[in-house]
């Protein structure tokens, strides 16, 4: 088999050598990587990077395969700054595609409607014939009209589901906002129902192109479900994807913690068939609590608005299926965005030792948008992997964020170098599809907390910026750790895959916003790039 020797460029390894001028890569793994003059030494066909950068494949520690690919095709409400901005781009999607039996839109922003509250009539008002439904940026709500609420059987009389709330006005009619599991199940599931598996199939594609063409060689989907995961299945081609996917599987809480413990039982048979190098189901993730723009994320003190709500599972729910998928010997993601829900969330893996035992677990806690010091030391102590997302801290989108909370809670938002200060793990991702999946702009936020939306506006707290070699190894070393695949890849080492990005620009030498203007040139997947 001939070698190939990658040479005249700039080579990040995110390993302890950090640095080299050559690579020599043999099929699908890395032979060799260092000094050109060493490399010159192996019979190999020489590639010349022509002053190229060269750095391993990021890997998404958090992200939504199949939803990323279903929000490319919805109606993109990102950038709408008005209620009628949010109007006339409905419109246009239900004038362009009348045969449409339904309208899809995403990533809708509360500070896009002012002092407006959402609301069914403002969308009636363009839209009133066909079903709407907008999922908010967080996807942990969303808006709908009036033809979306018949549609899911949603009047007066209906209760809130589990762990969610179906939004009402004074005369105690449904609004138009579902908040929580009447989203994330209710809505999701009647959807989910309309998707056909083609229609899956296509999504996941469109995914995996992206991502490929964004330097992303490994995704960590951080809740699957039967139809999702099936398409991942279906995906594969001679026992391969396009590229590396590992999965949670997702917990939904019931209120019985016999039927959790039997998802908890899937997620372990799921495992036990699934566990290859190309698709692999890794635990399972809970929903601690929700977020902070709606209020819903499990806190401490009060939000700015009064409202105090409790966690999505509360402890004595939790620890239970913490236990039963540390036993099994899964690892567990839990969504704590909260101060009070990642308190829980450590609570319940303390359980889970004390009941199984002391062992390597590498659990994991997402998000982790505000946590008080102490359980910055709690979660290190443990050994558990903050896996956190650059993006969500963009300055461009933190204004209802702050205003939520409304108090000094907001001097502790994503603060990344605390983490690893306290010698924890630290993974970025980009939860995708709740903020943009391009992993290099999700660098530049890391390494300035400036927005890569509008580069203009005041830093984020820019004491938690990182240095940039930091960021890189929290986004391909540390994530690929995060989901135990350090060795497999995540780094440009001998003996690991050759997984790797050729970037246009050399984002070291050059002015932070290089980040904002680099190309990727080419990904390479197990040495191969299409």
């Amino acid at each position: 088999m001939t070698a190939v020797h990658y040479r005249g460029g700039r080579i990040f390894t995110a390993s302890a050598s950090g640095w080299a001028e050559s690579m020599v890569v043999r099929g699908e793994t890395v032979e060799y990587v260092g000094s050109t003059a060493e490399a010159d030494r192996i019979e190999a066909r020489v590639v010349d990077l022509d002053g190229a950068f060269v750095l391993p494949g990021f890997v998404d520690a958090h992200t939504h395969l199949v939803m990323m690919g279903e929000a490319l095709e919805q109606v993109d409400l990102f950038s709408a700054t008005s209620p009628e901005d949010i109007q006339d781009r409905l419109a246009r999607a239900a004038a362009d595609d009348p045969a449409a039996p339904r309208i899809l839109g995403r990533s809708w922003l509360f500070d896009a409607l002012g002092e407006q509250a959402p609301h069914r009539n403002l969308i009636d008002a363009v839209v009133p014939d066909r079903p709407v439904y907008l999922a908010a940026n967080d996807v942990h709500s969303a808006w709908v009209n009036g033809a979306a609420l018949r549609e899911l059987g949603i009047d007066r009389d209906t209760p809130d589901p589990l762990d969610g709330r179906i939004g009402r006005d004074a005369s105690g009619e449904p609004d138009g906002m579902l908040y929580e599991t009447a989203a994330l199940q209710l809505m999701r599931h009647f959807l989910d129902q309309q998707t056909s598996d083609a229609d899956r199939d296509r999504a996941l594609a469109s995914a995996f192109r992206h991502y490929l063409a964004d330097g992303v060689t490994t995704a960590v989907d951080m809740a699957l479900s039967e139809s999702e995961l099936a398409a991942l299945e279906r995906a594969l081609n001679g026992g391969r994807l396009p590229l590396r996917v590992a999965g949670h599987w997702l917990i939904e809480r019931t209120g019985n913690t016999e039927d959790d413990l039997r998802q908890v039982e899937r997620a372990a048979e799921l495992s036990a068939r699934l566990s290859g190098p190309w698709l692999r189901v890794a635990g399972i993730k809970v929903m601690v609590d929700g977020v902070i723009d709606t209020c819903t994320a499990a806190m401490k003190k009060p939000f700015a608005d009064g409202s105090h709500p409790g966690p999505l599972w509360p402890l004595e729910a939790l620890a239970p299926v913490v236990a039963a998928a540390d036993a099994a010997g899964l690892q567990v993601a839990m969504h704590a965005i909260g101060d009070e829900a990642s308190d829980i969330a450590l609570s319940a893996l303390e359980h889970a030792i004390e009941v199984n035992g002391p062992r390597d677990r590498r659990h994991r806690l997402e998000h982790l948008e505000t946590v008080a010091p102490e359980n910055v030391q709690r979660l290190a102590k443990l050994g558990a992997v903050a896996s956190m997302q650059p993006v969500h801290a963009d300055p461009a989108i933190q204004d209802n964020w702050r205003a939520m909370l409304g108090d000094d809670r907001v001097q502790r938002g994503y603060p990344w170098p605390e983490m690893t200060a306290a010698g924890a793990v630290l993974a970025f991702g980009s939860d995708a599809p709740t903020a943009p999946h391009p992993p290099l702009p999700n660098m530049y936020v890391a390494t300035t907390r400036r927005s890569a939306l509008n580069p203009d506006l005041e830093p984020n707290l820019p004491e938690y910026a990182l240095p940039l070699a930091e960021a890189l190894a929290h986004g391909t070393r540390d994530a690929a750790y995060a989901c135990r695949w350090e060795g497999l890849t995540g780094q440009l080492a001998p003996g690991l895959a050759a997984d790797f990005v050729v970037l246009d620009v050399d984002p070291f030498t050059e002015a932070p916003d290089a980040l904002l203007r680099a190309r990727v040139r080419q990904t390479f997947v197990a040495g191969k790039s299409d």
